[in-house]
């Protein structure tokens, strides 16, 4: 049971981790975010970026802010990891 729970964490943080990079880079063809593709990744991907871009200020004109938020969650997806490994070993 673990173990599907495991397979199930670990492809969902995968396929969010490169839905943040897919919406970052549609930043680059403004035209792209206006399409359902870049709605449906809006719609997911802001309310997660949206605080780190509150506290992190941009650099000239880069923001750094999801390259924090993609480090989060890959911090957050390694510990649940651990905890996930720790369990199907007891």
């Amino acid at each position: 049971m673990i173990s599907i729970l495991f397979t199930i964490i670990d492809f969902a943080f995968t396929v969010y981790q490169f839905m943040v990079i897919a919406y970052v880079l549609m930043s680059w063809v403004p035209q792209m975010r206006e399409t359902g593709i870049g709605q449906l990744l809006e719609r997911f991907v802001e309310p997660y970026l949206a605080p780190f871009r509150r506290f992190i200020p941009t650099l000239g004109f880069i923001d750094i802010s999801p390259i924090v938020a993609l480090i989060a969650l890959n911090f957050a997806h390694s510990g649940l990891r651990t905890i996930l490994i720790k369990l199907m070993q007891m």
